[in-house]
């Protein structure tokens, strides 16, 4: 488990992660967080169904994704940063706020 502190290099990076988490519930940030899945996965040259199967999941729950309309859990963006190849961050870069 890693401690949050000043002085510790991870803390800005673990503090900006429960803050997006937080947000999970604001249909305006899913939206956003779900174009920048799509942004992402574009820049992969992937379709969504080819998304899916990385991840293992459906095709459908990966367009609910990308047009915002479903929470996404932590460990969900952990499965799709991986087969994107991104780290987790990334998906909170770019004005998703």
């Amino acid at each position: 488990m890693t401690i949050v502190t000043e002085d510790n290099p991870q803390s800005k990076y673990l503090t900006d992660i429960w803050f997006y988490i937080i947000l999970m519930h604001d249909p305006r940030f899913l939206a956003t967080l779900g174009a920048r899945v799509k942004e992402l996965r574009l820049k992969k040259n992937l379709t969504q169904n080819e998304l899916a199967m990385l991840c293992n999941f459906e095709k459908a729950s990966m367009s609910r994704i990308e047009s915002g309309k479903t929470n996404v859990t932590i460990l969900t963006l952990k499965k799709i940063s991986k087969a994107l190849d991104v780290e987790l961050i990334e998906f909170f870069n770019d004005g998703v706020r």
